[in-house]
């Protein structure tokens, strides 16, 4: 088994995940992937690395007309192999008024871009940014042009972090869309 440090054991399991075709490592899907936070006004977008260690904020995208275009352009631009969409639903789990609204504009995004959309459970995502804008002294206030994409990067970080502890992408992959190899 890998240790962590390189040492035996472990490197014949990644070179055997590599030869396959695969490139997983502990079961994570290696790649670039975009997190967006669905607002009425706004929507926040993240992306992290290939490698899954940092999720950091892109841009707050107007919602209007253009922008499923523009998250479609973002995935191009930072060759997303997928897309993770927030699904809005109450602290019990139940659907809320946003909840279809993020569907809709998730089956918008998947048909406009191609790419695998997944809806991840955001429950909290919006209250978890605040608190870390109000940590680092921001009031609501001045937080409002930044903090959908706050949103996004906690439910990005989220969502990689689930796939890396468990080899299980998180959310449910958008039906009609493509899995991801």
């Amino acid at each position: 088994r890998w240790n962590g440090h390189g040492g035996a054991g472990g490197c014949a399991e990644r070179r055997s995940a590599r030869a396959g075709g695969g490139d997983r490592v502990s079961g994570f899907r290696r790649g670039v992937r975009l997190g967006i936070d669905v607002g009425k006004a706004r929507v926040g977008v993240a992306r992290c690395d290939r490698d899954g260690l940092l999720a950091v904020p892109v841009e707050t995208v107007p919602r209007n007309e253009a922008s499923i275009r523009r998250i479609a352009d973002l995935a191009t631009e930072y060759e997303a192999f997928e897309l993770l969409v927030g699904l809005p639903v109450s602290l019990s789990g139940g659907e809320t008024a946003s909840t279809e609204d993020a569907r809709d504009f998730a089956a918008e995004l998947a048909a406009t871009t191609g790419a695998p959309v997944r809806l991840v459970d955001e429950r909290l995502s919006t209250v978890t940014a605040h608190a870390a804008m109000r940590d680092a002294g921001r009031s609501q206030k001045s937080s409002r042009r930044i903090i959908d994409q706050v949103a996004a990067v906690v439910l990005l970080q989220h969502a990689i972090d689930v796939e890396k502890s468990t080899g299980t992408p998180a959310g449910a992959l958008l039906p009609g869309s493509q899995e991801s190899p």
